[in-house]
């Protein structure tokens, strides 16, 4: 296959840890071609193709300098067998367009994974209201006196931003409102910004879990973030300790009512982020966390993806 990923710059890449390069190298040594270009190089002009310039590239192994261009150029996005949709988040305007052109180039005859309606249709944040039965108290408002009347109901809640990552812009707020008010100030803007408040899960102590579903089939490892000293995040980017162990019977209950739903709608991977017993997000975006399961656990997570990878790209060539 000829693979293209739409990502963020090469030369930003942690490729000890990252998942993008992680399925890279296992499309490689498949026999698979590769390259590589960001959201802003997608263009398209009436009476013709959504294009990108693009980089072809070769991994070396080597650490530093771990790609080598073989050529660059515009290429229409049809031409491949297969196009990635890797971009971390935030889902901002920007992020938005580039759904639109991927959704125009699928028109055209690219097989585009993540499809890009659904990811549309699926904020991180907000895709868990689908699920009600598995996601802990939760409010999502503008209100600075709805979040107030919620954490005197809860007592101990945690307050979000929609568009963050990475556990960014995440606070804790205890029964003594400590404050509150200055918080709600901060993520809400006075009413401008739509937030998510939830129930504080106290379970975050033993991690905040993510739970991978590749091609609708579970991954049988998850990776328990763990928070480290005061901080309440897990999240890797926070600081967390990131430690793999089998999925619970709980996770497994949530991952397969979700994850062939939502592989029937067009998205291939997906990361169910689950504290306790509770859903909190469903990622869809860039879903991490291959490298350490696979480091760590022995499962060949990456060898998953690609196989499912290549078995949707040969089931839409047949269906063509």
């Amino acid at each position: 296959m000829n693979i293209l990923f739409v990502a963020d710059p090469l030369e930003v890449f942690k490729t000890y840890k990252d998942t993008t390069f992680s399925m890279m190298r296992e499309a490689q040594r498949r026999g698979h071609r590769i390259a590589a270009c960001e959201p802003r190089h997608l263009t398209w002009r009436s009476g013709e193709l959504v294009h990108a310039e693009v980089r072809e590239i070769t991994l070396t192994g080597g650490e530093e300098e771990w790609f080598e261009v073989r050529r660059s150029g515009l290429r229409p996005l049809k031409d491949f067998d297969a196009v990635l949709m890797r971009k971390d988040p935030p889902f901002d305007s920007e992020y938005f367009y580039a759904t639109h052109l991927l959704q125009q180039a699928e028109r055209e005859g690219a097989r585009v994974f993540n499809r890009p309606s659904s990811l549309r249709d699926h904020p991180e944040k907000l895709a868990i209201m689908e699920f009600p039965q598995f996601v802990s108290p939760t409010l999502v408002t503008r209100s600075a006196d709805e979040v107030r009347r919620f954490h005197e109901e809860h007592g101990e809640i945690i307050l979000k931003p929609l568009d963050g990552m990475g556990g960014m812009g995440i606070f804790r707020v205890g029964p003594e409102g400590l404050n509150l008010g200055s918080i709600i100030e901060t993520l809400n803007q006075h009413g401008a910004t739509t937030i998510m408040v939830q129930r504080f899960v106290p379970e975050i102590s033993q991690g905040d879990k993510r739970v991978l579903v590749i091609g609708g089939q579970v991954v049988p490892w998850c990776l328990a973030r763990i928070p480290q000293g005061s901080e309440i995040r897990g999240n890797l980017a926070a600081g967390g300790k990131g430690v793999a162990q089998p999925i619970s019977e709980r996770d497994r209950e949530i991952a397969e009512t979700i994850g062939p739903l939502l592989h029937e709608r067009g998205l291939l991977l997906i990361g169910l982020d689950v504290i306790g017993d509770c859903l909190t997000e469903i990622n869809v975006t860039s879903p991490t966390c291959f490298q350490e399961i696979t480091q760590q656990a022995g499962f060949d997570v990456p060898a998953m993806f690609v196989d499912a990878l290549e078995e949707a790209v040969e089931r839409d060539r047949t269906v063509v």
